[in-house]
């Protein structure tokens, strides 16, 4: 499982405006020189970001700000709205082979285990908002270890 780049880099333009502070206004073109991303791509996303209440567009002299404070937006409403779930209930249904039906169907530890995954992913993020991520990576380990069970699995590269 991998995310994708939508919800990467939708993710990086959210911070670089909370970095701006309240009330911050940033344009499509500035995020993109900051981010490394194509001012092309950086519409797209601001575009679902502001579909999805997370920015709001400035009129007259351009760019974005934060819709609400980063304290605000929880990270698990971000992803949903940039790309969705790892796991989705339909998976076992799109995912057969060449058969009608997935083989394992009825009695499937696969699926037990995607579940699972998909829970604790949901937890985490439902519990980490924009602000969060307003820190270092120091602090963000720190903060993650807080969470619980996650601390043998963070490291810093």
């Amino acid at each position: 499982m991998k995310l994708t780049s939508h919800e990467e880099y939708g993710m990086r333009c959210l911070i670089c405006l909370a970095q701006a502070g309240p009330g911050g206004k940033l344009t499509i073109p500035e995020i993109s020189h900051v981010e490394g991303v194509s001012e092309a791509y950086v519409g797209k996303l601001m575009r679902l970001l502001r579909i999805g209440g997370f920015v709001t567009a400035a009129r007259g002299s351009g760019g974005y700000s934060l819709a609400r404070p980063a304290r605000q937006i929880v990270l698990w409403d971000v992803v949903t709205a940039l790309g969705g779930l790892l796991f989705e209930d339909d998976f076992c249904t799109t995912h057969v082979g060449e058969r009608k039906t997935c083989v394992r169907a009825v009695d499937c530890s696969l699926r037990v285990l995607w579940r699972t995954l998909q829970a604790a992913i949901e937890d985490v993020l439902k519990k980490t908002t924009l602000g969060d991520l307003l820190c270092g990576e120091r602090q963000m380990i720190a903060w993650v270890r807080n969470l619980g069970g996650f601390a043998s699995h963070v490291s810093r590269h």
